[in-house]
């Protein structure tokens, strides 16, 4: 089997969980189509050997986001009782809006023009993590290091937020 031929199945097979996360009637269902979709999409970053976009997409929007998908799913009460009822005006206006884009997107890809890539796609070395780690520590080493601290003092503010305060009584 030739990469084309694997590109073009995963490409399929990506729309087709794409599509059955939207069409499916169980949430539940459509959180697992979407965390296929993001593994599928991994496949496809490997073929484009990215490898270290494929290992941060599994690990955070396939293993965070889907779990915290999956516990907002579980909290909430969803059945049918619950479900707010529409009326077909809001299905046609849904229609003619997705049609819309949909023409806005054909027309904008109709005029596009494709970008040559800059790097040699052929090179065994491109999208490896040695030298992604390689330019980040060398290159951009400051802006690296002051988005750490950004970081850190984002978790410290969470944990304060977070604490309750001790209330004295007096």
């Amino acid at each position: 089997m030739s990469l084309d031929s694997i590109f073009y199945i995963l490409g399929g097979l990506t729309i087709g969980t794409a599509l059955m996360v939207v069409l499916s009637k169980h949430p539940v269902r459509s959180v697992l189509y979407l965390v296929l979709t993001f593994f599928l999409i991994s496949a496809n970053y490997v073929l484009m050997n990215a490898q270290f976009i494929a290992i941060v997409n599994i690990i955070v929007y396939a293993g965070a986001i889907m779990v915290l998908f999956l516990f907002v799913l579980m909290l909430l009460n969803l059945n049918k009782e619950n479900e707010p009822k529409h009326s077909p005006m809001m299905t046609i206006g849904a229609a003619v809006a997705g049609g819309s884009l949909f023409l806005v997107v054909v027309a904008a890809m109709r005029d596009a023009i494709l970008a040559t890539p800059m790097i040699d796609a052929n090179s065994e070395k491109v999208g490896l993590v040695e030298n992604l780690g390689q330019i980040l520590f060398t290159k951009y080493v400051l802006p690296f290091e002051v988005s750490s601290v950004l970081f850190l003092a984002a978790m410290v503010g969470a944990v304060l937020l977070a604490k309750k305060e001790k209330q004295t009584i007096d």
